[in-house]
């Protein structure tokens, strides 16, 4: 069993679907968890009450991770409110469904600060917290497959996503000797509010039954949080830079 007592975590976009499933699976471990979101303030309110339930310490910050102010702000309030920090999971991303063709600079940079350039933000003002942990720090990046498989109306999602995947590999280089584990977990096809709005979403949804390879069950987001869960934990010391991929099996085959 997989112990976080006394662990301080920060998950961003932790208000709904995976975001909230890590801070919740994190906060059963036993963590104490910092919310942190950036227009569902009432959602995050719940899911901090939900840790708070069940004995966890628990506080909601909300801070557009694409604004270095602002995550310098938030780094800073966890440090202030916690005394450190031990695990850092980013899952906050936007950037729209639609065709790259009528893409515009606006969608472009919206994606960029938040997908890409937040990573760079997050690690430049938590690094030192993190290599203050008892035991090493832990920082997992929530991606999907998109960084390496073209999807319909999902170019500028998966564009940034593989930018931030090949971040979260340089950061590795520089913190690892440092005390910090830098991974990925990269999920498939899950059904949140985010991608219930995917163009043909249903048929997709539908088609995993013929994809996955794990019999009946579909993958939901509590699956993609226990990979988390593992990259946060003592467990994965060893495992550093590398991409654990959650999928039931689907991207391996046509």
């Amino acid at each position: 069993m997989i112990d976080l007592t006394g662990k301080v975590a920060l998950v961003t976009g932790s208000s709904r679907g995976i975001g909230k499933a890590c801070a919740l699976r994190l906060a059963e471990a036993g963590a104490d968890v910092v919310v942190n979101y950036v227009t569902s303030g009432r959602e995050a309110e719940e899911v901090a009450e939900a840790i708070a339930a069940m004995g966890r310490k628990a506080a909601c910050i909300r801070a557009d991770v694409g604004e270095q102010e602002d995550v310098e702000e938030m780094i800073g309030f966890v440090k202030a409110e916690c005394g450190g920090l031990d695990i850092l999971v980013h899952a906050a991303a936007t950037g729209g469904f639609r065709p790259l063709a009528v893409t515009t600079q606006r969608h472009f940079d919206a994606a960029m600060h938040t997908n890409v350039l937040s990573f760079v933000h997050l690690l430049k003002a938590a690094a030192p917290l993190l290599e203050s942990a008892a035991g090493r720090g832990k920082v997992v990046v929530l991606s999907s497959h998109g960084t390496h498989m073209a999807l319909p109306m999902y170019g500028l999602i998966g564009g940034t996503k593989a930018a931030l995947v090949s971040l979260a590999r340089h950061w590795a280089l520089e913190l690892g000797d440092r005390g910090v584990n830098v991974n990925v977990v990269e999920a498939g096809l899950v059904e949140t509010d985010s991608t219930r709005r995917l163009p043909g979403a249903a048929e997709m949804f539908a088609g995993r039954t013929t994809k996955t390879m794990v019999g009946e069950r579909m993958l939901e987001a509590a699956d993609v949080a226990d990979a988390v869960l593992f990259l946060a934990s003592p467990l994965s010391d060893l495992v550093q830079g590398q991409t654990l991929v959650v999928d039931g099996g689907a991207a391996i085959h046509v």
